[in-house]
């Protein structure tokens, strides 16, 4: 089922027991700051609990096993002061979740002048201190490098307009994309699209390595349940599809009515198998129930995608992992694949036949009927839309020659201009790089001719879910 994952991060100050004694009122400075830390990380929709200042061994044991006992999904160390790196290893070791290091200042400068003034070296000392925040850094750097442990860092200041708090924030948005990721239950509808080898996938390397569960379902079991749907109940999804939708005056009832009872169908689906995305393609025989089925599922999957689940078709289970991540971020995560290049406007034309997000449309999706569904059996209603004008994240899962999983992405935006009107999701993305390199560039990668589109640029976001699960990224442009 489609829901917000709730993030649960922890949130520690490292520093040393010995200064607290030598240096009057330094311990409260550093948890005043802490607090600061915590607070602000908490606005960006993490469940946050502070476990303080840790400042030797012992306490970094009993913070360890609290991580864990916690069910703590991230943590963040913030260098209050200069810290032993063995203060950290028992957290590290234990918590066994990723960490970030905040290496942030109080102030963008020491105040040089009034320091030199203070009464005591000590008191200059114990001021000082305040600043080393930055001291233990290349020690714990050394320490999870030597121990093939990830290292991750955000440098910057305290003050909230300080650049570095986006850095934190797309930390936590990419922990919560992988939080997702780890919980989906994908349904997998139908067979391949025959002869389509791109689109292939190990399942289990799939799992191994976004986590979740893959559901396969036949294509009878949603056919099933379309038979039981009262007349009365696709009646009010129909109502529902002119409140959703733009339907063209020759759309005929009974199409509409067809779609209604299969859009019915796979939210009861969904609700069975608790799914959060699909990927679904079925050859269909002619003149048979499953091809009434199959021919009618593009409104119903397209309603499913607005709502956070997406369904990706032809069977591309990689696309659907595109389209759940997109989605987890707040982008959308549209079906699509680029199919040719204007030359004269410099641009990349991108669409597909399907479903289409209807919540990053320009404007209202449109539904059409198409006499034949290109490539596939049957006929039936098919949605027309365009992404909304301004920046977008295109996403592919591409697996390589080894069988590893890698997110390869390119930003650029969708721009103004003629699309084909023909019952499929038409957009014109521009690229920094040029249409021609953008193609090249992206082909040299291996991906699949699929991918996912979102609004926004994610790229930053990509990089850091990918660092999370342990896998490469790749930035076209």
């Amino acid at each position: 089922m489609a829901y917000k994952q709730q993030l649960h991060v922890g949130i520690l100050g490292i520093g040393l027991e010995a200064y607290w004694e030598q240096f009057d009122g330094l311990k409260a400075l550093l948890e005043t700051d802490l607090e600061v830390v915590s607070a602000r990380i908490g606005g960006f929709s993490a469940n946050c609990l502070n476990f303080g200042l840790v400042d030797n061994v012992d306490r970094a044991f009993q913070v360890g096993s609290l991580c864990r006992s916690k069910e703590i999904d991230l943590v963040f160390v913030h260098c209050s002061t200069y810290s032993l790196s063995a203060t950290l290893l028992p957290i590290l070791q234990r918590a066994k979740v990723p960490v970030i290091i905040l290496n942030l200042s109080p102030q963008g400068a020491i105040d040089y002048q009034n320091f030199n003034k203070l009464s005591s070296r000590r008191a200059m000392t114990g001021q000082w201190l305040r600043f080393c925040g930055a001291c233990p850094v290349p020690e714990i750097a050394n320490l999870m490098s030597r121990l093939g442990m990830p290292f991750y860092e955000v440098t910057g200041l305290l003050d909230e307009n300080d650049p570095c708090w986006q850095q934190v924030s797309e930390w936590i948005a990419a922990a919560i994309v992988v939080k997702t990721m780890a919980s989906n239950r994908m349904g997998a509808i139908g067979t391949y699209y025959s002869g389509m080898l791109d689109i292939y996938t190990d399942l289990t390397k799939q799992l191994g390595t976004f986590g979740g569960h893959i559901e396969i379902l036949p294509i009878d079991e949603l056919t099933a349940i379309r038979k039981q749907i009262t007349p009365e109940l696709a009646q009010a999804r129909v109502e529902e599809f002119y409140r959703q939708f733009d339907i063209r005056p020759d759309c005929e009832k009974d199409e509409l009515t067809r779609a209604a009872y299969t859009s019915i169908a796979l939210d009861q689906l969904v609700e069975t198998y608790q799914l959060g995305s699909i990927a679904y393609y079925h050859k269909g025989v002619p003149q048979t129930e499953n091809e009434d089925t199959i021919t009618s599922i593009i409104l119903g999957t397209s309603l499913l995608t607005a709502r956070g689940i997406p369904v990706a078709g032809e069977y591309e289970i990689k696309n659907a992992q595109a389209m759940k991540i997109m989605d987890a971020l707040g982008a959308g995560g549209s079906f699509t694949e680029y199919y040719a290049l204007d030359y004269q406007d410099d641009v990349v034309l991108m669409g597909h036949d399907g479903p289409g997000h209807i919540k990053i449309a320009n404007g209202k999706t449109k539904v059409r009927p198409l006499e034949v569904y290109h490539g596939k059996v049957g006929k039936g209603l098919a949605v027309e839309m365009q992404v909304k004008i301004g920046p977008v994240t295109l996403l592919s899962v591409v697996e390589n020659a080894g069988g590893e999983l890698m997110l390869l992405f390119a930003q650029g935006e969708s721009v103004k201009g003629p699309i084909l009107e023909i019952g499929n999701t038409n957009s014109r993305y521009r690229f920094a790089i040029g249409a021609r390199n953008f193609a090249q560039q992206w082909n040299s990668h291996g991906p699949a001719h699929h991918c996912a589109v979102g609004l926004g640029l994610q790229g930053s976001k990509i990089e850091k879910i990918a660092k999370l699960l342990g896998i490469r990224s790749v930035k076209v442009c």
